[in-house]
């Protein structure tokens, strides 16, 4: 097994090679006897004179050497009677002549920052009981999703004597919250070890490490297998195009660039290093990470962040296309999702590049989602703009539907939107105060409107004037102010009737359960679609100017009643209530396309949704 497993990873088609590599717990034969201990393995082809040196013996470089077990660069040695958490290194002579100690590219667990150390750590026998939501997990493609992405040391903040909650403290009051407020799944910004919290987790030094600022595997598998016996699933967003640049990580491992490019693409636009993704044992070691949490935790999706890096040479296409790296994202995608068929694959990925989700033997690239980065920045932009001038924007907010089927498509008001001078959400909207939260209401209401999955940053529920900051807690004292609160009551029903209301995600790729009602009235600026499954007919009507119309005509393909089921102008939502009460009946009109109206009060920057209601059966005549 070993033998082809090495081969496997030298080829670039290994997804399990944490089976092999690092330092796993096990028993050896000695003197007839089985002795419990840790096999440590390491790939470093270029090193020589290697050694584990740890504190159970006292980083004497001399007391454990590793043999070599492979001339392609596999070390090897068992070591008995060594302890969880305890921590260690790798000391060797590089291709320099050098000695260096370095982490293990592969451990399990490593020291919280400012260490440096990898520590050992036994990830086997977790008692799991979640199996009943495993059995059920699907890709999603006709259910809803509400993604609400976090950034777990800074949803709850600090406990009161100041120390980070861990992974197994904030389940107690994130699953609560999480079930109440009618999000599905959650997406955790990166977990893996990484020793700069400015960086938030995308650069990395320990790749199958989880973060210890948190706790340990066992400490974050409790917090995945809780939030799956409450029937919300997990993403994890994983960074593969690039790594810390620490000296004691994988930053030219073994004397040579064994994990980064060699060449004038080895530094990122972030400053940090590289994955050459066209060398197949980092593409083995990269797939195995993504894996192994798949794997071992029981995550349900991995978003995969920067794609564009991937597809161009540092995310720029006048560039070129890097075929080495496009390989790689097809490999990782067809084996993960012969390994896991109810997984997701998700694509950060902000360019035109055509067949993000398109399977990977018609040509794709074989995600399953793709972030759709331009209907976020055309919406923010849009909803930034004076009401007097956003007949010149119109089609800003009809663009997204021109494209929106060439591609599985997840509308994201995500983390990046809420720093480094951005503003938050709410900041970003015209207006004065009062408008600001009008049209953050419209604007929630036209996300989960439009086609499409959801995902939401945390604290864009709080409607937060203050940007993020990975060293404070969310601002739920905010909560304790009406507008605010009202702003978190409309995002929850905004997610129930999301979960209730079938043409709302069903089928959501089809176009033939879309059809625009207003698509051209940018002197008025008022917008209307219908979403249509069966005999099951949503209409959505967005008003983006501070007029208020006491009747207002929407036109309709089907004749019936219809029942006003969301409307973000009223009362408990911070709204002037402005709303329309009983069913409304439609009318006829001379229109052969659209030939019944209703009339409808239409409040200032107010989005309303109708739902027809079904005629009752025909009572049958007694005899």
């Amino acid at each position: 097994m070993a033998f082809g497993l090495l081969y496997d990873y030298l080829m670039g088609q290994c997804i399990d090679a944490y089976q092999y590599f690092g330092a796993h717990f096990t028993e050896q034969k000695i003197d007839k006897k089985n002795v419990p201990g840790v096999v440590f393995r390491l790939y470093a082809p270029m090193a020589d004179d290697v050694s584990v040196i740890g504190e159970w013996n006292f980083w004497d470089v001399g007391a454990h050497k590793m043999h070599k077990v492979d001339d392609c660069g596999v070390w090897e040695i068992f070591i008995p009677g060594l302890q969880n958490y305890q921590s260690y290194k790798f000391h060797f002579r590089n291709a320099r002549g050098h000695y260096v100690d370095k982490i293990d590219p592969f451990a399990f667990y490593a020291e919280e920052a400012p260490g440096t150390c990898s520590r050992l750590f036994d990830n086997r026998n977790f008692a799991w009981h979640d199996d009943p939501w495993l059995k059920s997990r699907t890709r999603n493609f006709d259910k809803p999703m509400s993604i609400y992405e976090m950034h777990i040391g800074s949803w709850y903040g600090r406990a009161a004597d100041g120390h980070r909650r861990s992974y197994e403290e904030i389940a107690d009051e994130l699953v609560p919250y999480l079930k109440g407020m009618g999000f599905t799944h959650i997406e955790m910004m990166p977990i893996t070890q990484y020793p700069f919290d400015g960086s938030w987790g995308y650069q990395g030094t320990g790749f199958f490490a989880v973060d210890s600022r948190y706790g340990n595997p066992f400490q974050l598998m409790s917090l995945i297998d809780r939030l799956h016996q409450a029937g919300i699933g997990v993403i994890l967003d994983f960074a593969p195009v690039h790594f810390a640049t620490d000296e004691w990580g994988l930053s030219k491992y073994d004397g040579t660039c064994l994990y980064e490019y060699d060449n004038e693409w080895r530094v990122s636009p972030w400053g940090s290093y590289q994955f050459d993704l066209g060398k197949d044992p980092v593409r083995s070691f990269l797939m195995s990470a993504m894996n192994y949490f798949l794997d071992y935790f029981h995550f349900d999706g991995i978003r995969v962040d920067a794609v564009s890096n991937i597809i161009y040479y540092n995310g720029d296409c006048s560039i070129g296309e890097n075929s080495g790296a496009i390989e790689f994202i097809k490999r990782l995608n067809g084996k993960l999702h012969i390994a896991h068929d109810s997984i997701m694959m998700i694509a950060e990925d902000s360019t035109a590049y055509s067949g993000t989700t398109r399977p990977t033997e018609y040509g794709g690239l074989g995600f399953d989602y793709k972030w759709d980065l331009g209907w976020m920045n055309d919406t923010l932009k849009y909803y930034s703009k004076d009401p007097i001038y956003k007949k010149y924007e119109h089609n800003k907010l009809t663009f997204s539907m021109a494209y929106f089927y060439s591609d599985n498509f997840m509308l994201p008001l995500s983390h990046d939107e809420v720093v480094h001078g951005k503003g938050t959400i709410i900041n970003k909207l015209w207006g004065d105060y009062d408008n600001k939260f009008a049209l953050l209401r419209n604007l929630y209401a036209y996300q989960f409107g439009h086609p499409g999955k959801k995902l939401n940053f945390m604290g864009n529920e709080l409607a937060s004037f203050d940007e993020w900051n990975e060293q404070k807690s969310c601002p739920w004292e905010l909560k304790a102010y009406p507008k605010h609160d009202s702003v978190t009551r409309c995002m929850k029903d905004l997610n129930f009737i999301y979960q209730h209301e079938r043409p709302m995600y069903f089928e959501e790729h089809n176009p033939v359960h879309f059809r625009w009602l207003i698509v051209d009235n940018a002197e008025q600026s008022i917008f209307a679609f219908q979403r249509q499954v069966d005999d099951e007919i949503l209409v959505f009507v967005y008003n983006m100017t501070p007029n208020y119309y006491e009747y207002y005509e929407i036109p309709l393909f089907e004749a019936g009643k219809y029942e006003e089921i969301f409307n973000s102008d009223k009362d408990v939502y911070g709204g002037w209530n402005q709303y329309n009460g009983l069913p409304l009946d439609s009318y006829p009109v001379d229109d052969w396309e659209k030939p019944h109206r209703i009339c409808i009060k239409l409040g200032s920057f107010a989005a309303c949704f109708f739902r027809r209601v079904k005629p009752e059966p025909a009572k049958k005549a007694k005899k």
